[in-house]
């Protein structure tokens, strides 16, 4: 990148000629060849999502999440009425595509237009739904959407800095680690450290490339084993 000085002699960040204030969020569906996401809404979703959630042996997947674990269906049903019927976050249902049912929830949040910054987080995917091609297809289809169509220059993914997991799956996203803010909140009675991670619109496209390869079918063989991970085919 070229060396961009002021007046004064000041170095300063590149010019972005006809940047505009990018849009909202959309609520329309989003599909594939694996799952399906559209928005939240608890008369189509919660039924399904509680059913999928109880699955899990334990509760441990409620630990790092801001929400949750809920006592019961009708509590569930309840937090998704009102996390539905905000802007900000904007909550998705994951549809697994071969049985039509909602098995996860993600949403995108921090929303700022005029900075084309959003970050993408509340995830919460059923064990049915963990390490499957559909998990994976619904987070691309989440970055395409905000690279693609509504054209945001970063995506951010943040999570308590213990959360072993969640680090993990930013990584293999193909995320950017950029650091440890300290004492950044408390939640369910505790401190949390939160982890940063991010993807420019610089990079979109590569990832794009890498995702699309490995969620083709030749990638995988006939008892649905990669032949690829995502990592390799990044690194070409």
């Amino acid at each position: 990148m070229a060396e961009r000085r002021n007046d004064f002699g000041q170095l300063i960040g590149p010019e972005l000629p006809g940047w505009t204030v990018r849009a909202l969020p959309s609520a329309e569906p989003m599909e594939k060849r694996y799952c399906k996401i559209e928005k939240l809404d608890a008369l189509r979703h919660a039924a399904d999502l509680y059913a999928a959630y109880t699955e899990a042996s334990d509760g441990r997947d409620w630990t790092y999440m801001l929400s949750g674990p809920f006592a019961d269906a009708v509590q569930y049903a309840g937090y998704v009425r009102e996390e539905a019927a905000k802007r900000d976050p904007f909550h998705y249902a994951i549809l697994d595509k071969a049985s039509g049912k909602a098995c996860g929830t993600a949403a995108l949040m921090r929303i700022d237009p005029a900075n084309g910054v959003i970050e993408v987080g509340h995830i919460a995917y059923a064990p049915r739904l963990k390490k499957t091609r559909a998990g994976t297809e619904a987070m691309f289809l989440l970055m395409a959407h905000v690279f693609d169509a509504l054209r945001y220059r970063r995506y951010e993914w943040k999570c308590d800095s213990l959360n072993a997991p969640s680090r993990r799956a930013a990584e293999r996203y193909g995320f950017r680690y950029e650091g440890v803010f300290r004492q950044d909140r408390i939640y369910k009675g505790r401190s949390r450290d939160t982890a940063w991670f991010s993807i420019t619109d610089a990079e979109w496209p590569a990832l794009r490339s890498a995702f699309e390869a490995w969620l083709a079918p030749g990638n995988f063989d006939a008892g649905g084993n990669q032949l690829r991970s995502l990592e390799t085919i990044r690194a070409g």
